[in-house]
């Protein structure tokens, strides 16, 4: 398509043009030429339709790829280069990937809904897959010979004695190629590319268990945080908000803060925060500032009767996603009716620190550094917030203290980005750990109803599941609406609120079957620390958790083995696969739950559940220990077996998975938000508890399915949605008692024990 002598500009040297500070973002061996997207003369647009846009050859022969999402620690990026290296024909450790800046890559969604693979490759690797047909024909013109007597390895193209390598053909040159764009931002943003695409079995690289690269440096402390970033000129600063959930400031007196360096107030409307040269005057003058709020309305219930709030409240939007046969009518008929509901909580993110973001906003451009998950997102948000085009934003994603959804990163860089306008300062914006707890958007709280008809024989002839909840996205999933921020609502901004929950995903073939989902108002409409927003798998472990424990409770009712169970009546090929293949690996014995009573104070039991997620199929067994005398439940074992289509990376698919299991454990077991009725009152460690060593599992065995030629379907959040409903069938087989309510704290485990006593 373009020979040799056609690329002919220099190339990306953004830094010499931009003059811009950057930031090296959790990646070794970041290099000036590697930074292509913006700043270079003749260099072609960042825009999807440009090859230039997705991947370049290096002046030393290396690759870059161009990420529009990030990696928070589930091996995504090595995934990527190996996807890369694939189609190029290089070695892996040629290709370094570059992500989460808006200078450098497009809008693929940033990290999303387990879409790192399944759709944010696709671009990347077409890219690649392009990039090696136009080098093979440039190197087929330069040599001499035709393309067909040409091959390919480490990025050397040889044929009939002859060899070129790819530095050699176009290093640090751009391609100035065009490629068709399917014109969608996002998650599934895409391009059409001439080159065939490589088959899977002729796969070198993809599939490999190559080691995540940025281990040593989180070790060893030698990669960039978001909370130590630092612009020349910056201050800090505090944002204040009010200790009664939707109160506003009336007054604010700020003679105390005369003492405390150059600390002062910055209001707008009901905005409020205080900035300083030093972070600890910030934090002082904070502390020290004398505000009247208005009047306690007391928006939220007594948080005992948060529940019975949700059961009683007006539907606001309801959604029927599955009927089959005639639900009504089955249940008139039905020899035998099993109900049951399930109860879950508000959740925090619960990062691991407070977010924090860094905003220097000019007159005519701006650069935010975020801890974001979705960087391009936030761009976006800045550049409406403080009123400049998204093009003069630039949003630069840099490792923060934890993600998965939608926490409090996202109201931090617009903080940050707003008070930088108001001083016409550099801001640096840093919660304390109550701001990130109390005020991060929330996992929503939910009630789920189920019910089964049985026939004389036993046999499912109907099945109903309802979800009842707030919204999971009564603000959005991202930052790009200011409105759906603090500093957005403080500033009376139009709301803008989604109504939406979900379903069970599974392929139970009940012959009459209705899932249905309902949602309710929020408790307070605006500013509320108790938004809800996506949280890991948004909603499944909530939904799953009350679904997979009420078909376990089906299989009780029947005396069948809780695994066999699920055989008879999964219709899907792959999810049968899957369930066994957990089984087997658990060593499941086949026998009814709960399983026999034996005497002592340690009672120990095993729990199965399965679930599909967007394609990926997981089941789950838990081999729980539960002590009597503390209610104490401990998760000794935990088995995962796992379907994403084709592995390409078996050993950072082992991680991911793992980090679900953790992250699972920690929310069915510790997890609640704590509110009175004024306020978010668990906002520490204390209040808020986490999994922590002692209660990790003992060992965590997986089992991977590959299928080379079903497309991959993700893994970041599949298996954390089985985790809750393993747990509490491992619960009952070991006691025989029912813990429909997450967490299941040893508090509720003592109650629960002592009712069945009574």
């Amino acid at each position: 398509m373009n020979a040799p002598t056609e690329f002919s500009h220099n190339r990306r040297d953004f830094l010499k043009a931009s003059g811009a500070l950057v930031v090296s973002v959790a990646m070794a061996g970041l290099s000036a030429d590697a930074l292509a997207q913006t700043g270079s003369a003749g260099k072609p647009p960042l825009v999807p339709g440009e090859l230039d846009s997705w991947v370049a050859v290096l002046k030393d022969g290396s690759i870059a790829a161009y990420f529009g999402k990030i990696d928070m620690g589930h091996c995504l990026d090595v995934a990527i280069a190996q996807i890369v290296a694939e189609e190029l024909d290089v070695a892996f450790e040629r290709v370094t990937v570059y992500m989460g800046d808006t200078a450098t890559s497009c809008n693929q969604g940033g990290a999303s809904g387990s879409f790192g693979i399944s759709a944010g490759a696709k671009p990347l690797r077409h890219a690649a897959a392009e990039a090696r047909r136009i080098l093979v024909a440039a190197a087929s013109t330069h040599l001499g010979v035709p393309v067909g007597q040409l091959a390919v390895a480490d990025g050397v193209v040889s044929g009939g004695g002859k060899r070129i390598s790819y530095g050699e053909l176009i290093g640090g040159k751009y391609f100035n190629a065009k490629v068709e764009w399917n014109r969608k931002v996002g998650n599934f943003m895409d391009i059409k590319v001439q080159a065939k695409l490589k088959s899977p079995a002729d796969y070198k690289v993809v599939g490999k268990p190559f080691r995540r690269r940025d281990v040593v440096n989180k070790v060893f402390g030698t990669m960039d945080w978001i909370t130590e970033i630092s612009v020349p000129g910056m201050v800090h600063a505090r944002v204040i908000r009010p200790v009664i959930a939707g109160s506003v400031p009336l007054k604010v007196d700020d003679a105390a803060l005369r003492s405390i360096g150059d600390a002062r107030v910055v209001r707008a409307s009901n905005f409020l925060a205080v900035v300083a040269s030093k972070e600890w005057d910030a934090v002082r003058a904070a502390q020290a500032l004398k505000v009247e709020w208005s009047a306690a309305t007391n928006p939220f219930p007594v948080m005992e009767k948060l529940h019975d709030h949700i059961r009683a409240a007006k539907v606001e939007k309801s959604e029927q996603r599955v009927k089959i046969g005639d639900v009504e009518g089955a249940f008139r008929t039905a020899a035998r009716i099993i109900e049951a509901e399930y109860e879950w909580p508000f959740q925090s993110h619960a990062s691991m620190g407070p977010a924090c973001a860094v905003a220097d906003v000019k007159k005519d451009s701006a650069t935010i550094w975020t801890g974001s998950q979705k960087p391009h997102y936030t761009r976006d948000g800045v550049a409406e917030l403080i009123g400049l085009p998204a093009e003069q934003v630039r949003g630069i994603w840099v490792m923060g203290p934890g993600s998965y959804g939608r926490n409090d990163g996202g109201d931090a860089a617009l903080d940050a980005a707003f008070l930088s306008k108001l001083t016409g300062l550099p801001v640096r914006v840093q919660g304390m750990r109550a701001d990130g707890t109390a005020w991060d958007p929330k996992g929503p709280a939910s009630v789920h109803r189920a019910r089964a008809a049985l026939d004389a024989s036993g046999k499912v002839i109907a099945y109903e599941y309802i979800s009842k909840g707030f919204s999971r996205v009564n603000i959005a999933t991202n930052e790009a609406d200011p409105s759906d921020s603090l500093v957005g609502q403080e500033l009376g901004m139009p709301l803008k609120p989604v109504m939406g929950y979900g379903t069970p995903e599974e392929s139970y073939g009940f012959a009459n079957k209705r899932l249905a989902w309902e949602t309710i108002a929020p408790l307070l409409a605006r500013s509320s620390p108790l938004r809800t927003s996506h949280l890991r798998d948004p909603v499944g472990p909530d939904i799953h958790f009350g679904s997979e424990q009420f078909i376990d409770e089906l299989a009780a009712a029947v005396g069948e083995d809780p695994v066999a169970f699920r055989l008879r009546y999964v219709t899907a090929p792959r999810d049968a696969a899957v369930i066994r293949a957990a089984a087997a690996k658990a060593g499941w014995q086949s026998r009814p739950s709960p399983g026999p009573r034996h005497a002592g104070d340690i009672l120990a039991g095993r729990g199965i559940a399965y679930a599909q997620r967007n394609g990926t199929v997981v089941a789950t067994v838990a081999e729980v220990e539960v002590d009597r005398r503390t209610g104490r439940i401990w998760a000794k074992k935990v088995t995962v077996a796992h379907d994403c289509g084709i592995i390409v990376n078996p050993e950072g698919l082992r991680y991911a998975i793992e980090g679900n299991v953790v992250h699972g454990l920690s929310r069915t077991l510790m997890e609640e938000v704590r509110f009175d009725r004024n306020s978010v009152t668990s906002v520490d460690w204390a209040s808020y508890p986490i999994l922590e060593i002692q209660d990790a599992p003992e060992s965590i065995e997986v089992a991977l399915i590959n299928h080379p030629e079903i497309a991959p379907s993700g893994a970041g959040e599949p298996t954390i949605r089985t985790i809750p409903a393993a747990v509490a069938n491992a619960f009952f087989d070991a006691t025989g008692i029912r813990l429909r309510r997450a967490p299941m704290t040893p508090a509720r485990v003592l109650a629960a024990i002592a009712a069945a006593s009574a």
